[in-house]
């Protein structure tokens, strides 16, 4: 290694051991979804407790509503108090002059939200004045949402800064699924998410309420649904009343998915005659695809879904409602003679046909009820009834098919936050990509799409750390214009709707240390649990579905208050030294470039002997996350190896990077379900170590 090492290494310390501070200043303020348009102008609207708010074309009870909880929303962040949400609070249409905001609606909103619906509106901020305009309150409440997020504050206080922004959304259904089967997640949770989801402008909530592990709605007309397959954890009706009435406050539609004909246990827990094997059946515990599904040959079963889906139709007032009808394995099908004599009987040709047959019977029952049906791709044959939407969770070839065939679709696939893939994945993911080959009347078709949270690995205590912030990156691409793909402004950006969120009521920032002094189990000076906070934003969640392979007990009652449900996806550190090695590989001369990344693997080595040292071998718990701090303390060994090869000049010997690459390999693998993130630009180190010198 280079004599000047420690030189510089005393350097990159000094910078790196230094706060972060998110710099923003009121000439590029912080917005997401990007507006379709938006054009700077001179000057600010400062803020002052007098600010009063006019409508100039008359004013109902939801907009009023709306504008109260911009209001809450900046007094909090100001300081500043406002007028309270009473009958005199609002200038009428005569005396809006003297308004700090003027808003104008061509049209009421109707009671609940539409898909389609003009969604667009003008925000115009001066010194003097803020305007909004847009045709329908959806449009009003899209423009508050955006001006919660532009207040910005300087040395003189809170102000807008001035602009004309004219936006619209790309796509019309700009969802959020959320499983409250697996693991329940009741009505707080729920709530919390909905005000998140209004602040980035989505604007449908699929709520996934039937599954082997949980049958999550009241039935008043079959009432052993719920009791006998829930564990008592459901919505009752009048919650989610009151669920649907808050959601529509916000411009949210709730579309619910009872999933059938397979993933089904829960239903046949209370009336097992309907499944196509005998029962009993019993409440599945653990994760995967199970045999347990509906007999489609059974007439009850149709008696039992037209009563019930007549009154979940009469609940739920948006007009589409979901079937699932994924990963249906026909294996109790292909057992059942009856049913394959029905088959055969039928021409249905095979289970697949028993399936489509099966739906045109469940959409007929819908059409009844005024309903049109969603279902995940599996739904796609060749006799699914016209006006069916698919849902594909498989990828653009689904979307193709589906639409080719003149289906509408929503596109799930690449947006499965459950899987911890890193925000940019999800942020380049497009439902029409670029350079798609999809016909213009087919791009038509393609309605938009959903991020999909299901709950197999979260608690209502994590959830909002697996949903966000990256499902607002989701949302800018539903939303905004598709050249918007610069990921490194994304993530800026991202940091400070993060915070918005946090202000909002979500706790994906605020739930970490009270579960890390749980974690550890022991007592903690605040420098060890600046450590533990410092060692799992480093780390990561494994991706996809590791986690099962690496925890395969784990059962619905397994406690989620382990390390990897303290670790978050997209780890802020590694993607910061990726950025690092990426500048060193273009300069490797620089000593700037080279002590960042040697004060980065030095800090990385020390951090994993303190907690070593420390909190780690006092605590039961953290004793699971041993093998990945010696594989820090290997790694960044590894890593300054390299750099002394890189600094030397001398090509390795032939099989130096082989050993090394081989020693990576080896400590790479993740513990506990955990990984480290950085590896991966540890071993660009090596490889470019071991490059031919030019």
């Amino acid at each position: 290694m280079p004599a000047h090492w420690f030189s510089r290494l005393c350097l990159a310390c000094g910078m790196l051991f230094a706060p972060t501070i998110l710099m923003s200043s009121s000439a590029d303020p912080d917005l997401m979804p990007l507006p379709m348009s938006l054009q700077r102008e001179t000057g600010v609207f400062r803020l002052t407790p007098g600010f009063r708010v006019g409508f100039a074309t008359g004013q109902d009870d939801r907009l009023t509503r709306a504008v109260s909880r911009t209001l809450r929303a900046w007094e909090e962040r100001s300081g500043l108090e406002f007028s309270r949400n009473s009958s005199g609070d609002y200038l009428p249409a005569a005396n809006v002059a003297s308004a700090g905001l003027v808003i104008e609606c061509a049209k009421d909103a109707a009671e609940f939200p539409q898909l389609g619906e003009d969604e667009s509106y003008t925000l115009i901020v001066t010194p003097e004045q803020v305007r909004l305009r847009a045709a329908t309150g959806r449009g009003v409440l899209h423009g508050l949402a955006t001006l919660q997020q532009w207040l910005q504050g300087d040395a003189s206080g809170w102000h807008l800064p001035a602009v004309t922004i004219e936006d619209r959304p790309r796509f019309a259904w700009r969802g959020l699924m959320i499983d409250v089967c697996r693991h329940w997640q009741p009505l707080p949770v729920i709530k919390r998410n909905l005000d998140a989801m209004a602040l980035v402008k989505l604007n449908v909530l699929h709520i996934h309420l039937t599954e082997d592990q949980g049958f999550r709605i009241e039935s008043k007309t079959f009432p052993r649904l719920h009791e006998q397959g829930s564990d008592g954890n459901y919505f009752t009706q009048d919650e989610m009343r009151e669920l649907i009435a808050y959601a529509a406050d916000r411009g949210i539609r709730v579309v619910p998915e009872f999933d059938m004909p397979g993933h089904a246990t829960s239903w046949l827990v209370g009336y097992p005659e309907l499944g196509s094997a005998p029962g009993p059946y019993v409440i599945e515990r653990k994760w995967g695809i199970f045999n347990p599904v509906l007999d489609p040959t059974n007439e009850e079963t149709y008696r039992l879904l037209e009563g019930f889906l007549g009154e979940m139709a009469a609940l739920f007032p948006d007009p589409y409602l979901h079937i699932g009808g994924d990963e249906n394995n026909g294996v109790h099908w292909s057992a059942n003679a009856k049913i394959q004599a029905f088959i055969r009987e039928h021409q249905l040709k095979d289970n697949a046909g028993l399936h489509a047959w099966f739906n045109t019977r469940v959409n007929a029952i819908l059409v009844r009820h005024g309903k049109r049906l969603v279902g995940w791709d599996e739904i796609l044959h060749p006799d699914l009834p016209a006006g069916s939407v698919v849902h594909s969770w498989r990828g653009p070839e689904g979307i193709a098919e589906a639409t080719a065939r003149g289906f509408a679709t929503i596109l799930s696939n690449g947006y499965y936050i459950d899987l911890m893939h890193p925000t940019a994945d999800h942020y380049l993911n497009d439902p029409i990509p670029p350079g798609s080959r999809l016909t213009p009347a087919q791009q038509s078709l393609v309605l938009g799409g959903e991020a999909t949270m299901w709950s197999e690995w979260v608690s209502p205590e994590t959830i909002d750390s697996r949903i966000w912030p990256r499902t607002a990156a989701i949302a800018e691409r539903l939303w905004s214009d598709a050249s918007a793909r610069d990921v490194p402004e994304m993530y800026r950006r991202l940091q400070s709707v993060s915070q918005r969120l946090e202000e909002a009521g979500l706790g994906h920032m605020s739930y970490l240390d009270p579960a890390l002094r749980r974690l550890a189990g022991v007592p903690v000076s605040p420098a060890e649990l600046d450590d533990l906070r410092a060692f799992v934003d480093l780390v990561e969640p494994v991706k996809v579905y590791q986690r099962g392979q690496q925890q395969p007990a784990a059962t619905q009652f397994t406690p989620l208050t382990g390390v990897v449900d303290c670790a978050r996806a997209d780890s802020e550190p590694a993607r910061r030294f990726k950025d690092a090695v990426d500048a060193l590989l273009k300069n490797p001369y620089s000593p700037e470039a080279v002590a960042v990344v040697e004060g980065q693997l030095a800090s990385w080595m020390e951090l994993a002997r303190r907690l070593q040292q420390g909190v780690v071998s006092r605590s039961p718990r953290l004793q699971e996350v041993g093998p990945l701090l010696d594989a820090m303390r290997e790694a960044g060994g590894i890593g300054q190896d390299a750099l002394g090869v890189l600094a030397g000049g001398q090509p390795p010997s032939a099989d130096w990077a082989a050993g090394r690459l081989a020693e990576l390999k080896r400590i790479a693998q993740p513990h506990a379900a955990v990984e480290l993130p950085f590896m991966p630009s540890i071993r660009r180190l090596i490889e470019a170590a071991a490059a031919p010198k030019l």
